[in-house]
């Protein structure tokens, strides 16, 4: 309560405060508007189907925009997809790689290309969704381009809308705003489906079966999320000493055991249902290669190759990713151009070497809790006969999302307020 007192006596943080709410509420007004002329019934009826489990997790992260056949449908997957493609493109195209280093101007140009990148995606990934929607309900034609451009156009304006969105938060409110928006759309599914559980217990012909698993799926849930926030906050330090005025300053470099994020859980999870989805929407007649992805390589059918291959890949996600992001030659670099040193390590090429190694140590135990969180709910349905995907509370992916982004609003409010003490000492 001290902590809300304070955010409300700050009069620049209650501002963004209240400016961050009114942003989140509508886009929460904008997810109930539905594109016009498609019969949303059948589309509801198409995501609650237990072998559409790929979709329904999507549609999960879109606060069920898509099973409304909303104008947000897509929600921020085309913007994330593109975000992270153009992360990697800075390693590899030197163009990008010297506006990375322009500072904000070329920080904003980026952001440029990656908007481009954006339409692109959310174009093309609407056509993938409806399409695939289309073969199971009458009111798309997919075959009809006349037909499916209008709503292509519609939900890619929709997507860019959202992005939009998360910029005003971002600028003028309190945290990341893609994040925050993503995060509310995780959260606002929650009552629903506490509501639907509680309701079928209490009708007379409802499946009291549900209860317990369900109730045993939340403490789960609650365990998850204190491991969560433990590896989240969790890093290794490495001790560095500076040199400064004949002194020396002791001083450390955290890396953290979950370096990638969330990025391994998008990646492999896209990876491995991919094919599946494909050959879902193609059809092929009497193919026994087709009869085995479809039945092992999505998250409802339990199969250990599906789990076998979602664990390797978020791993291996996990060190690509990194080994990206993380550029170790640069860090020691930067190091030793400060007159500082890691003890036991020649500066240069030896501190570069270390780092390297501490850091592949901590990816090996940061994917495998990434894949751990991500399977158990999984596995959870698996083992239940009464649970399906569309019960689940929260999934392994948006666990991972709420407790990055709680834990990161915190530190901007703390930030903030660090910051407003420090003024009136001036």
């Amino acid at each position: 309560m001290n902590l809300l007192a304070q955010i409300w006596q700050s009069k620049v943080l209650r501002k963004r405060v209240l400016y961050t709410i009114l942003i989140l509420v509508l886009y929460r007004v904008l997810v109930q508007i539905s594109v016009p002329g498609v019969d949303i019934e059948g589309v509801r009826s198409f995501f609650a189907s237990d072998d559409n489990s790929v979709f329904s997790m999507y549609s999960m992260l879109t606060g069920g925009a898509m099973e409304k056949f909303s104008i947000l449908m897509m929600g921020l997957a085309p913007y994330i997809n593109a975000s992270i493609i153009m992360q990697l493109m800075t390693v590899v195209v030197p163009k990008l790689e010297s506006l990375q280093k322009e500072g904000e101007a070329g920080q904003r140009k980026i952001n440029f290309y990656t908007r481009i990148l954006t339409v692109i995606f959310a174009f093309g990934q609407s056509y993938g969704v409806l399409y695939y929607i289309g073969s199971n309900i009458q009111s798309i034609n997919p075959a009809n381009l006349s037909e499916m451009l209008p709503l292509m156009i519609v939900i890619t304006a929709g997507t860019m809308l959202l992005v939009w969105l998360g910029e005003q938060i971002t600028t003028k409110g309190l945290g990341n705003g893609i994040s925050l928006i993503i995060f509310s759309s995780i959260v606002s599914k929650i009552p629903t489906i506490f509501t639907n559980i509680f309701e079928s217990v209490g009708s007379l012909t409802g499946d009291t079966g549900k209860l317990i698993p369900f109730i045993l799926f939340l403490a789960v849930v609650i365990v998850l999320i204190i491991l969560t926030i433990l590896a989240t906050e969790g890093h290794r330090k490495i001790p560095v000493n500076y040199g400064t005025g004949g002194q020396s300053m002791a001083s450390h470099l955290p890396i953290r055991v979950l370096q990638a994020g969330m990025v391994p859980i998008i990646f492999a999870l896209s990876l491995v249902t991919f094919p599946s989805v494909i050959l879902r929407m193609v059809h092929p007649e009497n193919s026994p290669v087709a009869d085995f992805i479809t039945q092992n390589l999505n998250p409802s059918s339990g199969s250990p190759y599906f789990f076998a291959i979602y664990v390797a890949l978020i791993v291996f996600f996990s060190y690509f990713y990194v080994s990206i992001v993380f550029k170790t030659d640069e860090i020691a670099e930067n190091i030793q151009k400060r007159g500082g040193f890691v003890p036991g390590y020649r500066p240069g090429r030896e501190t570069a070497e270390h780092l390297s190694e501490v850091s592949f140590r901590l990816n090996l135990w940061g994917g495998l809790f990434l894949a751990f969180v991500a399977i158990v709910p999984m596995l959870f349905t698996v083992c239940s006969d009464t649970l399906t995907s569309q019960d689940l509370i929260i999934s392994g992916s948006g666990i991972i999302i709420i407790v990055g982004v709680v834990l990161d609003l915190v530190r901007k409010i703390n930030d903030q307020l660090v910051t407003q003490d420090y003024d009136k000492l001036k």
